[in-house]
């Protein structure tokens, strides 16, 4: 009778416990999803005027630029600054850098395993989109892909482009490594608008 009543109240247990389990993995994925959406909300406030629309009231971050890139069906909003806080939810404009679409070097680091994974397939050529908080959209090529090392930070920062940073390699077990994953990509200049003649009706004829 003892061991029917403990091997019972282990089943209990290790149930209640799998029950425990579901339900925090389900948490997650809901508090993820509405983060996305106060997020995305925040960036609609910017895009209509607002200077720095919190996505929730204790926010130290914002959305500051979408981008976007087709090939590998990548989406996602870059959040000011580059916290570990700010990484959470999405990847993060370095303070110091150039703003995104402005002249100068545009520094953008994500995480390898979540919101940057998509670096690992991006080649030269590739196009990303940036459109910032005035709508306007701003394209760039893949150009060159490095791994160097954490203290090496000669980028060229007069140079007018975007540099997107994650961690590598991305497969590892372990976080925090020395080494980065660095995608350059330069700017596409802005076609000029080109002279054409008015569309007109054509002249009736003559009676």
């Amino acid at each position: 009778m003892r061991r029917r009543r403990i091997l019972t109240v282990s089943t209990f247990a290790i149930a209640a416990f799998g029950i425990w389990q579901v339900g925090a993995g389900g948490w997650i994925h809901a508090k993820a999803a509405l983060a996305q959406a106060l997020l995305a909300s925040s960036w609609t406030r910017i895009q209509y005027g607002e200077e720095t629309a919190r996505p929730w009231p204790w926010a130290d971050t914002w959305p500051i630029a979408r981008l976007q890139v087709p090939r590998v069906d990548a989406d996602m909003l870059v959040l000011a600054g580059g916290s570990g806080r700010t990484l959470a939810f999405g990847p993060g404009h370095v303070d110091g850098s150039a703003k995104p679409g402005a002249a100068g070097m545009s520094v953008v680091i994500g995480h390898r395993d979540t919101h940057f994974r998509f670096l690992r397939d991006l080649l030269p050529g590739d196009e990303i989109r940036l459109t910032d908080r005035t709508a306007q959209a701003h394209k760039f090529i893949v150009r060159e892909r490095h791994v160097v090392h954490e203290s090496d930070t000669r980028l060229a920062m007069d140079t007018s482009g975007l540099a997107l940073v994650t961690c590598y390699p991305f497969d590892a077990i372990e976080t925090g490594g020395p080494l980065r994953y660095v995608v350059l990509a330069e700017p596409v200049p802005a076609e000029p608008l080109v002279n054409r003649m008015p569309i007109t009706t054509a002249a009736a004829p003559a009676r």
